[in-house]
């Protein structure tokens, strides 16, 4: 009984140790987290963007839930013309972030980047993303207005975005299957390949054959010649020895 009591104290203390080590192990992420955040901000007043970029990175690295450093790297890339990689940013720090006040502002530069890109009818629902979570938002209402007023001057816009996106799709099909093709290709030829050289064996072979069943075939005619002329020559020969 003391023995069992003893492993169940030894039981729960190495299970509090054990949390023990992954709390401070999370607290170690996320202070090294706060910590590149932190840097990254500095520098990016400074107008620094390329190296804040690189902070709000490992900030990311080191702790992947932290929705400002997902806004922040998206800002940063925004500054340096990099609207691609801004955008998917974003659209991370939408996947963790809970603040309304914050995704707001999130939606509102997704719209900026799409407005920009003249993709307005996407560009419209983030701006009424960005008003359900923030109504008082008036730089959004305002973007949001200026795009459907846009979209209305534009109609053919998003039209001709949506052609464009399905013929892409297309070629990309189309790559796909060429690129299948290829592959069957490659696996025939390789085939053929492996084949060939049974095929070339099989044709040495038969070439091989006919010739030696063609030097059989001279060698049977020499000999038989031979022997025609031997009989041929052989009376005479018996006449000659028997001169009497």
């Amino acid at each position: 009984m003391r023995n069992r009591n003893m492993f169940r104290l030894v039981w729960k203390w190495g299970i509090a140790f054990c949390l023990c080590v992954v709390a401070v192990s999370s607290f170690a992420q996320e202070k090294a987290g706060r910590d590149y955040l932190r840097s990254g901000n500095r520098l990016y007043r400074d107008s620094m963007y390329t190296e804040a970029e690189v902070d709000y990175r490992k900030a990311i690295e080191a702790d992947g839930r932290m929705p400002q450093a997902y806004f922040n790297l998206g800002n940063a890339l925004l500054r340096q013309q990099k609207p691609k990689e801004a955008m998917q940013a974003y659209e991370d720090a939408v996947k963790v972030e809970t603040n309304k006040g914050r995704l707001a502002s999130i939606y509102h530069n997704m719209g900026v980047i799409l407005q920009s890109q003249k993709q307005f009818g996407p560009a419209i629902e983030c701006y009424k993303n960005a008003l359900r979570r923030n109504p008082a938002d008036n730089e959004s209402r305002y973007n949001l207005v200026l795009c459907q007023h846009q979209l209305k001057n534009n109609p053919q816009q998003d039209q001709q975005q949506e052609k464009d996106q399905q013929d892409k799709d297309g070629q990309d099909q189309k790559q796909d299957n060429k690129q299948q093709k290829k592959e069957q290709d490659q696996d025939k030829d390789k085939k053929d390949e492996q084949q060939q050289p049974q095929q070339q064996n099989q044709d040495n072979m038969s070439k091989e054959t006919a010739e030696q069943l063609l030097n059989a075939a001279m060698q049977e005619e020499k000999q038989t010649q031979e022997r025609i002329k031997k009989a041929a020559e052989r009376p005479q020969r018996r006449r000659l020895e028997k001169q009497w």
